[in-house]
């Protein structure tokens, strides 16, 4: 029978939910445990404490996916689920400025 390894003892977990829940880096807590950031995660994600970051474009804005561009689309020229499924494979740069210009004569 083999005996399984603890990576984390049970004080160290505390202390890691802890000082993460505090606002201490991954990083930081890894460097204090002597433990890869991977490691850290992997332990404060089975936690249930873990928020990944939200991803965000070289401009700082939060991403919208090409589907939601489609479906506003769609929704606002009346298209059959059919019609607006095709959107999808339009530029997603292309599919942006549509729905910009629909938002900006819908407010006009």
């Amino acid at each position: 029978m083999t005996t399984k390894t603890v990576n984390y003892t049970p004080e160290q977990t505390a202390r890691m939910v802890a000082d993460y829940q505090a606002g201490t880096s991954v990083e930081m807590i890894a460097e204090t445990f002597g433990k890869t950031v991977r490691s850290v995660v992997a332990k404060l994600s089975r936690e249930k404490v873990y928020v990944a970051k939200a991803y965000k474009t070289k401009s700082g804005e939060t991403p919208i996916k090409k589907d939601v561009h489609a479906d506003f689309i769609g929704e606002m020229l009346g298209l059959t689920e059919a019609d607006t499924e095709s959107l999808t494979k339009a530029n997603k740069v292309a599919l942006a400025k549509i729905a910009d210009f629909i938002k900006a004569e819908k407010t006009l």
